[in-house]
């Protein structure tokens, strides 16, 4: 079936979830998730497949094996599309409604000193401080993990300093409950989203 939008009952089946988030309460439904969540986020991907590349769908669960929060499953149904390690498109729903992302989420050591030795490029830097600013004036938020100080070896006086402090970086852009997450159009609008990231992208990939 087509992308037809998600569902009022995707948002309220998180919200509830949040309240309860118990086996109880998933098996008793569970069919809501199958039939409101999960199903029409596979048909929106099915529809920006062949422009994007195939999506990985995050499953509902949570690794709670090493973690203090207990509690058995996601609050949001996410899926990535990747374009390098950890570099590509994210979409997600959740009871704040529909967000959408671009960026690389995490980068080992060698990846991270690529990226900042580019930041630190006069010219390679400026023109991702461009890139940065004009999907901000878009509407997009600049997020990421950041340390704290300074990276070893440059400058707290370096003019791109806070560039330089992020262990990650994306843009964010949420629809919340905007009517448009529950109509057909909701593909159109992803599909332009990424289509305005992918400068960033190509960037990004250029330079880890």
């Amino acid at each position: 079936m087509g992308f037809t939008g998600f569902p009022a009952a995707a948002l309220d089946f998180y919200d509830d979830l949040e309240m309860d988030n118990s086996k109880t309460y998933w098996t008793a439904n569970k069919h809501v998730y199958e039939e409101s969540v999960r199903a029409p986020m596979a048909a929106l991907l099915a529809e920006l497949e062949a422009e994007f590349g195939k999506a990985k769908l995050f499953r509902p669960y949570r690794d709670v094996r090493f973690a203090k929060d207990k509690t058995p499953y996601k609050t949001h149904q996410g899926a990535f599309i990747d374009l390098a390690p950890a570099t590509g498109w994210y979409v997600e729903v959740s009871a704040p409604g529909v967000r959408v992302a671009a960026g690389f989420y995490e980068a080992n050591s060698e990846r991270l000193a690529r990226v900042r030795t580019a930041i630190d490029d006069d010219r390679r830097g400026k023109q991702l401080e461009k890139l940065l600013d004009d999907l901000t004036a878009a509407g997009w938020t600049v997020g990421g993990d950041r340390l704290k100080t300074s990276p070893r070896g440059y400058d707290a006086e370096h003019p791109r300093i806070e560039l330089l402090r992020h262990k990650s970086l994306t843009v964010v852009k949420s629809y919340g409950f905007e009517p448009v997450i529950h109509t057909p159009e909701l593909a159109d609008v992803i599909r332009a989203d990424w289509q305005a990231t992918q400068p960033l992208l190509t960037w990004l990939t250029d330079n880890t």
